[in-house]
């Protein structure tokens, strides 16, 4: 779809919020006219970034989410940790937890970036049907983490395989 396309979508749906995600977005160009012009709109923008692609050029006023990947997705290697120095008061940033070496990883990448002062949330979710919600709240409560549980609610409404959602 073009832009313009993107953009009529929207006006049909009447979103007054719109966040852009699925894949990573920052591979599309076109991405970066689209964000300018829903915020021309009127709109507030969201974006969800695998946080391997840097944020440097995304514009000030997107709420942007950053997805720091953990050991167990096998892309901890491919973080660029200069996001994080990016990071305005109302970005969010995300860790999946597959298990509790990725916990203890999120948890010293927390303290290390100091996330809670810089961003407006930190997010952990754990592996849909490998990590039970309440073993990773357990954690998370035990060590006082300033984070959120997040559950990956579209696995929750469709099925776990449905892509697209």
């Amino acid at each position: 779809m073009s832009v313009d396309e993107v953009l009529a979508a929207v006006d049909r749906h009447g979103c007054p919020l719109v966040e852009i995600t699925g894949g990573e977005p920052l591979l599309q160009e076109d991405v970066y006219p689209l964000m300018e012009r829903l915020l021309a709109d009127g709109r507030t923008v969201m974006l969800e970034t695998g946080g391997h692609r840097t944020i440097a050029n995304v514009p000030a006023a997107v709420i942007k989410i950053v997805d720091v990947k953990c050991p167990g997705s096998g892309e901890s290697a491919k973080n660029d940790w200069s996001n994080l120095d990016r990071l305005a008061p109302h970005d969010e940033v995300k860790f999946v937890i597959k298990d509790r070496a990725d916990y203890d990883f999120a948890r010293g990448v927390i303290a290390k970036y100091d996330l809670p002062s810089r961003a407006a949330a930190v997010l952990l979710s754990p592996v849909h049907g490998v990590l039970e919600p309440q073993t990773l709240s357990e954690w998370m409560l035990a060590d006082r983490l300033p984070a959120r549980l997040q559950v990956q609610l579209h696995k929750f409404i469709w099925h776990p395989s449905t892509r697209g959602v």
